[in-house]
């Protein structure tokens, strides 16, 4: 028995050593420490989105999402872009194309055209005038605001109106008072009582514009992916926008693609596709009515 267990022992010794030298045996322990230092850096790098997430909400909440927000929003004096729009009514769709120009906190320019149409329809829209032409039934009208919301429903300014269109935030309205949270995707930006800056408050309607607002941001370029808000006293109103095919215009990302659902007494939804959009070229606004049009009442 003595015999037999020292020829299996010695058969094993000599086995592990044809089979294992010493230097083979350092090089699987290194390729292992190496596997697993490599695995645990996987591990690390790929956590989970929403443990990516959560850090920066954590230690600073709404004011990083608030600064990270306004570095990546587009920047520009001037913009001009051709759309394509399916405009949805009341259940009742009609498909328009049309260019749109804007000076940034000054003015608003707008054609509608049908399907490889002529013009139909002209809108410029200032901080305190709007002036829309009608080429169909040769009409126009020019006054304030207050067209635009009836046609809505809504209580809009110019600043909210810029906003939307173009997918940053809106510029004059407090941000203090928003909460920052998470979900597995996006960073959120709530709250319940969005006012315009008091320097900035000219008429009533102003004043009493108080917007309950849902930010949805992406963690990775800090894009606002989703806009939606309801007034206050209006909870029955609202209005999302949703923004997506983000592609660089220069060196700066804007949403090819737009997608507006606006409840109101009348339900408004418009799938608007952006083109040729020129960031920073001077543009001109003309709005010229002729004499044989009537003016709307």
């Amino acid at each position: 028995m003595k015999l037999q267990k020292t020829i299996r022992t010695n058969h094993c010794k000599l086995f592990l050593k044809q089979k294992y030298a010493p230097t083979d045996l350092l090089f699987n322990i290194k390729s292992t420490l190496l596997l697993v230092f490599l695995l645990s850096l996987f591990l690390v790098s790929c956590k989970s989105p929403r443990s990516v997430i959560k850090e920066p909400i954590r230690e600073y909440g709404a004011d990083y999402l608030f600064e990270k927000l306004k570095e990546n929003e587009l920047k520009f004096d001037w913009f001009s872009a051709k759309f394509n729009i399916d405009l949805i009514i009341d259940k009742k769709k009609n498909s328009l194309s049309g260019q749109i120009r804007m000076r940034r906190d000054s003015v608003i320019w707008i054609t509608l055209s049908p399907a490889l149409g002529i013009e139909m329809a002209r809108l410029v829209i200032t901080n305190d005038t709007v002036k829309f032409l009608n080429r169909i039934n040769k009409t126009y009208f020019i006054g304030d605001e207050k067209i635009v919301n009836d046609f809505l429903d809504s209580n809009m300014d110019f600043d909210v109106i810029q906003s939307i269109l173009i997918g940053n935030d809106l510029t004059y309205y407090e941000d203090g008072k928003f909460r920052a949270t998470y979900d597995s995707k996006e960073y959120h930006l709530v709250t319940a009582g969005r006012q315009k800056l008091k320097k900035y408050v000219e008429t009533q309607a102003d004043e009493e514009r108080i917007f309950i607002q849902n930010i949805l941001l992406s963690p990775e370029t800090f894009k606002i992916t989703q806009m939606k808000i309801k007034e206050l006293k209006k909870e029955n109103k609202k209005l999302d926008a949703a923004y997506s095919d983000f592609k660089y215009v220069g060196n700066q990302l804007f949403p090819h693609k737009v997608f507006y659902d606006l409840v109101a007494d009348k339900n408004v939804q418009i799938d608007l596709r952006y083109s040729k959009i020129v960031i920073d070229k001077p543009q001109l606004f003309p709005f010229k009515v002729s004499s044989k049009y009537t003016r709307m009442q």
